[in-house]
């Protein structure tokens, strides 16, 4: 039987993904009217691509929810033999494409995988990434299932909202057509990271992009840049208080270690 839960996530993205959708313009900037706020996201994105380079030359990496398939291509193109797994055929089909235009075809893979079922042998993977998807899943699940596919000496790095933002949580609730029911109510707590705690032992965390999204709105004038320079550096002390580093958006965090 079909779990109900992964059928609306593959036909989500499967919907947000066809090409198709580009040439409904009104439809298009509906479903996707979120984008904007990834304008700001430059520290978090440039931490984990420089994570991943040191990491990626003759290793095998995984590219969990791959969506796009950007994390899998930048794993390839710094040496990785690197898979793709998504719930989303449109997704897989689309990533292939864009390997291929990429030139990187005969080193980046991808498959239609259930994430909380991988059909990967133990201990598959030296690196991998898992951007914005544990929100999507059983966490518990996938845990488990990161934790036996990594390599006893590999590292995973995850970039997950977060949900104690009142604001935040109010803009998802505004906006249901951005994610499906399953997402908007999982967006993760620090309880969630305790519970990675039972199959890895160690995890690393880090919190970003808080004033930052102030940025947004100035994205396409020439002001963006100073703005948000200033605004990352406002960041970058905020970050290192407690209470505060809850309200941010994102947080990234390293698991290794696994617990077999």
């Amino acid at each position: 039987m079909v779990d109900p839960r992964k059928q609306d996530e593959a036909e989500f993205h499967d919907k947000l993904r066809n090409e198709s959708l580009k040439y409904e313009d009104g439809k298009y900037r509906y479903l996707t009217s979120n984008r904007k706020y990834y304008s700001v996201v430059r520290r978090s994105r440039d931490f984990t691509r420089e994570w991943l380079k040191k990491r990626c030359r003759g290793r095998k990496g995984l590219d969990y929810c791959c969506g796009n398939g950007e994390n899998n291509i930048f794993m390839a193109k710094n040496g990785a033999e690197s898979m793709g797994i998504d719930i989303s055929g449109i997704s897989v089909e689309n990533c292939k494409k864009h390997a291929f235009e990429e030139g990187v075809g005969d080193k980046a893979s991808f498959l239609v995988m259930d994430a909380e079922n991988m059909k990967f042998e133990n201990d598959s993977f030296d690196v991998v990434i898992c951007s914005g998807v544990l929100h999507h899943l059983d966490i518990e699940k996938a845990f488990r299932e990161l934790s036996r596919v990594l390599k006893p000496e590999g590292e995973i790095i995850c970039i997950e909202p977060l949900v104690y933002n009142p604001l935040f949580q109010l803009y998802r609730r505004i906006t249901p057509q951005l994610r499906t029911k399953w997402e908007t109510e999982h967006i993760l707590t620090l309880n969630d990271l305790e519970k990675a705690k039972k199959y890895f032992g160690k995890i690393n965390t880090s919190f970003y992009h808080l004033f930052t999204l102030l940025a947004v709105p100035f994205r396409n004038s020439r002001f963006f840049d100073p703005i948000l320079r200033l605004l990352e550096a406002a960041d970058s002390v905020a970050m290192k208080l407690p209470l505060v580093q809850l309200m941010a958006w994102q947080m990234v965090f390293i698991l290794s270690k696994p617990l077999k």
